[in-house]
């Protein structure tokens, strides 16, 4: 991985232009991943996500006995499927800080069955994972906390299940009822699975994209709108032969919120109007912030209209990139509110308590809720040295704030512990150094 010092300096940029080539999207690269280690046959992918995440599955995978190879000295990838049951019963399995790898796979492996240990670094620990291992344990999994009850680490030992129907909740993390969906068929070769969501579910769009692939690898979903999903028997995992991962929708935020800043146009290609990601819908935001956006069928481009108008939004359907319009909102006419963004909470870090913290040394007014935050931007934007918590989102978001913008002038922002960036875009400063006119020094 690239070597980042302890801090970057970002110097004031006056506009952002360019083209940017997106890295691959990380919840598509982890779910490609598992599918294609569980499923039947051998499954070429293109584009894999370099980072810490995907490596943190790689080598998971590797230790329970799948093979996969690096090919062609690019990010393309041949996995040999284990067609439902990895070779490796007993593995100690270390998840870094992946929810996106961790939480499918604990399903995985508890349904299979075996002698398994998963934990991480101290802020997995800090995760809640209670809504998965219940849901599953409820059926005849055998999951065990070995910390604090409610997260990892977690012991997965031999269950017995007796039951094909599961409730989980929806409103503290979708990856939960992602996790139960990407298992079913594991458990449904002799009857069907039905999974029930209790309460509302958030970022729907995910479960998009978990739905999406599922069916990529020959399996099908009924559902019953957001509240019953049912993998009927007999289906199983087929690999598709060859897959494309598209690229991040999530990391294109941070380009195409630069491009509605400081002029543009900023143009991310690798994503675009027939993506599966629900975080596209994130330039429905730009859009009503004043911005102009153009799409195609792999490229998305933003520019500016001067002054961005402030926004007031419900964000459950984007979370990831919501936190970017949280720093857009320093450049606009007034204060902003998102709400519906309780799942930050929960996240790398608790991002609401995080993001607002930083946007007030900024100068920005921010009031915190459970679940909402109203940021009223400042009349200057002031130098700050910026913490990220070793979040990857708040480093590139906060890398928005050196830039100028028709409301007021960016500053010189110094981002701590840069190198945090390495979980979904380890190239993420030379590509926004790159659009915002080689402002790092």
């Amino acid at each position: 991985m690239k070597h980042y010092p302890h801090h970057l300096d970002l110097l004031p940029a006056m506009h952002a232009k360019g083209t940017v080539r997106l890295p691959g999207s990380k919840s598509i690269s982890n779910r490609t991943l598992l599918l294609a280690a569980v499923a039947k046959g051998t499954t070429q992918i293109l584009d894999l996500l370099a980072s810490d995440d995907t490596h943190v599955m790689l080598m998971a995978l590797q230790k329970l006995g799948v093979k996969w190879e690096h090919i062609d000295g690019a990010q393309n990838y041949v996995v040999h499927g284990a067609d439902g049951v990895f070779p490796v019963r007993q593995a100690d399995l270390f998840m870094g800080n992946a929810g996106t790898a961790i939480r499918p796979l604990t399903a995985a492996l508890a349904v299979m069955g075996g002698d398994y240990t998963l934990h991480g670094v101290p802020r997995m620990h800090e995760r809640p994972i209670g809504d998965l291992v219940y849901a599953l344990n409820a059926v005849g999994t055998q999951i065990e906390y070995t910390g604090e009850r409610g997260f990892p680490p977690l012991r997965i030992r031999r269950g017995h299940i007796h039951a094909n129907r599961m409730q989980v909740r929806g409103n503290v993390s979708s990856q939960f009822l992602t996790a139960l969906l990407m298992a079913a068929p594991l458990m449904a070769r002799d009857h069907e699975v039905i999974i029930d969501v209790v309460g509302d579910l958030i970022s729907k769009p995910y479960i998009e994209i978990t739905l999406n692939l599922m069916k990529r690898f020959g399996v099908t979903v009924e559902r019953n709108g957001w509240q019953s999903f049912t993998v009927p028997a007999g289906q199983h995992y087929l690999s598709p032969g060859s897959i494309h991962v598209e690229g991040d929708a999530s990391s294109a935020s941070y380009f195409l919120a630069a491009g509605a800043i400081a002029g543009g146009p900023v143009r991310v290609e690798g994503v675009g109007r027939n993506s599966i990601q629900g975080d596209v819908r994130f330039v429905e935001a730009l859009e009503k912030m004043g911005a102009s956006i153009t799409m195609g069928d792999n490229w998305i481009e933003a520019t500016s209209n001067g002054v961005l108008q402030a926004i007031d939004e419900d964000f459950n359907h984007i979370p990831d990139a919501a936190m970017t319009i949280a720093v857009a909102a320093l450049y606009a006419n007034g204060p902003s509110l998102l709400r519906n963004i309780g799942s930050w909470r929960v996240k790398e870090t608790d991002r609401i308590t995080a993001m607002a913290t930083e946007l007030r040394k900024l100068g920005a007014k921010v009031v915190e809720g459970p679940d909402f935050l109203r940021v009223t931007p400042p009349t200057e934007i002031q130098a700050a040295s910026i913490d990220t918590y070793d979040d990857h989102r708040m480093a590139m978001c906060f890398s928005l704030a050196s830039l100028d913008g028709a409301a007021r002038r960016g500053n010189k922002i110094r981002i701590n512990d840069p190198k945090c960036v390495a979980k979904t875009f380890p190239d993420y400063f030379e590509a926004f150094g790159k659009i915002a006119q080689n402002n790092l020094f």
